[in-house]
């Protein structure tokens, strides 16, 4: 029944091969279940509030979800789609979730505006229009987002851990360590848990990851409690300590296996942003994540196909109109349960480098996702120091792509230079996009070249001037 369902044999596989590379892709991507509560979990919305409305982070929750949620959409793209194709929060865009929209408004306005891009999305595949909206940007400029968000995420990672701190003063902003110099044991716990990771994937260890956080975890667990270093910073005194753990005290949990908390799910405003800022930059927030989630899953997808040999002669993918509406309808569902949008993963081709090639490894996957939620409260005792290390190896393996841009073309190079370098050093991913979309248009139109330049990327280049230029435009308005 499952050859017949999956057509295991017809593509070349058998059952073990599939299960094996289920759980290969599981322990390849996992990691996203600690870092999604680090990320979106300890960061304060407009209103001052963590992720859940509570004074204080609720980590436990936030990962229980994360892995509810990317259980459920993976073995739903198993079923349905048959593609050996893993889904989960976005890294990225739950950054920008984060740092770019919930610090304007509260986490379910910010949630509220995930659904509706997951809505549009999924309106776009069943009216055939997302091919429409994917050939309005140019392929280059979209490799250009990506390692943009790639330098981001490991400048952030840099920036959580206290490699890089700011200066508070002076010319420059950002130095290295405690003035220029690498202070106490959590650094070391940093540089450790990064230079096993490297050896890791050096040697191409399934789930580099994964093993580089819990061993860097045991790590900060001993020192502590060996040394008793304390927090980086004592809310209740206010006192700072350079040497000190920047997120929270490692410590043996008290319980391993606990009931999942899923209270998450459904606390989102759908139209509440609308109320907090301007429509035009609720819409440009819309757009960006949509033009984030959008482009990253078509190539994503197209990767896998031609990596498991899915591919025919004209380029097509099985099931692909299937597949793209389960990667819409886990946009949705990511906004839906609070913990940003969920797309596909390209760390399923280490699955498919197992010999995964049907929809039967994502179910296998999925299944182990579902598991991980009553195993949530181990992410509480994860310190900074010891996930931020994977955030820098996610942000090299997204910045590989850079060789694919035409350095050349000036009409490409410089949008795609600005678009790279404008998002980790304005600490904002959609100023990094709407930069790089605006002198794009721009130096097509003064080479005279407008006709290359698709229609609906001049409207988004206005939209995105008009973002810019909101604060003088209100200022003579008023």
């Amino acid at each position: 029944m499952l050859d017949s369902y999956f057509k295991i044999s017809e593509r070349g596989s058998t059952v073990g091969r599939e299960v094996r590379g289920g759980v290969v892709t599981f322990f390849t991507m996992a990691y996203i279940v600690a870092l999604n509560p680090l990320i979106i979990g300890l960061a304060k919305d407009g209103d001052g509030k963590f992720l859940g409305g509570g004074a204080a982070p609720n980590l436990a929750a936030v990962a229980a979800m994360t892995a509810l949620v990317a259980g459920i959409l993976t073995i739903l793209m198993g079923v349905v789609g048959n593609y050996p194709l893993a889904l989960a929060t976005g890294l990225g865009l739950n950054t920008f979730v984060a740092v770019g929209i919930a610090s304007k408004m509260s986490w379910a306005d910010a949630m509220g505006l995930v659904v509706i891009e997951g809505l549009i999305i999924t309106i776009l595949v069943l009216t055939g229009f997302r091919t429409a909206v994917f050939k309005a940007v140019p392929a280059q400029l979209k490799i250009a987002v990506s390692v943009g968000i790639g330098l981001f995420i490991a400048l952030i990672g840099l920036v959580d851990a206290g490699f890089v701190r700011r200066t508070g003063a002076g010319p420059v902003p950002v130095t290295l360590g405690d003035n220029g110099t690498l202070v106490g044991w959590p650094i070391v716990v940093f540089a450790c848990g990064l230079s096993l990771m490297i050896v890791l994937m050096v040697k191409k260890v399934k789930g580099a990851l994964l093993i580089g956080i819990a061993s860097a975890t045991v790590l900060a667990i001993v020192i502590e409690s060996a040394l008793k270093i304390g927090p980086g910073f004592n809310g209740a005194t206010g006192e700072v300590n350079p040497k000190g753990w920047g997120l929270n005290v490692p410590a043996v949990p008290s319980t391993v296996v606990a009931t999942p908390d899923f209270s998450l799910f459904g606390n989102f405003n759908l139209l509440g942003s609308f109320d907090r800022i301007p429509l035009i930059a609720a819409i440009l927030f819309i757009f960006t994540l949509l033009l984030s989630d959008f482009f990253d899953t078509v190539g994503t997808v197209t990767a896998i196909g031609h990596e498991a040999g899915l591919v025919d002669k004209d380029g097509n993918i099985p099931n692909n109109d299937r597949i793209l509406l389960v990667d819409s309808l886990a946009a949705v569902a990511g906004g839906a349960g609070s913990i940003s949008s969920n797309t596909s993963y390209i760390e399923s081709a280490a699955g498919v480098g197992e010999g995964a090639r049907t929809g039967l490894a994502s179910v296998v996957t999925g299944v182990m996702f579902l598991l991980t939620t009553f195993f949530a409260p181990l992410v509480a005792v994860i310190p900074y120091e010891a996930a931020t290390p994977a955030l820098v190896i996610v942000g090299f393996l997204m910045m590989t792509q850079i060789k694919h841009i035409d350095w050349a073309d000036y009409g490409i190079a410089i949008p795609a230079f600005l678009t790279i370098i404008l998002m980790p050093f304005t600490y904002n991913i959609s100023v990094g996009i709407g930069a790089g979309f605006i002198t794009h248009v721009g130096i097509r139109l003064v080479q005279g070249r407008r006709k290359e330049v698709h229609p609906l990327l001049q409207l988004v280049a206005l939209l995105f001037l008009v973002y810019f230029l909101m604060s003088p435009i209100n200022a003579w308005i008023s």
